[in-house]
């Protein structure tokens, strides 16, 4: 899925101005972030037609930190133009030594 220039519009507002010599626009960025999550692939892993995936890394940070995202979440939601029931999280248990998790080791030496 890619955001169309309509999708954009209603969102390019919330989003920094761009300066100075940006090689990645922002529609593009979020193309990418929406690719990645998507596909839940690493940073690395982002088909070169976005871009260097470092300086989307970067940037996406950056929008992060300084609640950009969150905004833009939150406009999102209140538009209803997003379906809260479609995240879901996945995780792995791997089974693993006691010694590992840090347990205490035995020191009382049999003789």
């Amino acid at each position: 899925m890619e955001l169309s220039e309509k999708q954009y519009q209603r969102i390019a507002a919330l989003l920094p101005t761009q300066r100075g010599n940006v090689k990645i626009e922002n529609r593009t960025l979020l193309n990418a972030l929406i690719y990645r999550c998507e596909n839940g692939c690493k940073w690395r892993a982002l088909p070169k037609s976005f871009g260097n995936w470092h300086v989307i890394y970067m940037r996406f940070s950056r929008w992060s930190e300084n609640g950009v995202l969150e905004r833009v979440y939150t406009a999102l939601a209140a538009d209803g133009l997003l379906d809260r029931r479609v995240y879901a999280l996945d995780s792995t248990a791997i089974k693993v030594h006691p010694d590992a998790q840090g347990a205490l080791k035995k020191t009382v030496r049999k003789r």
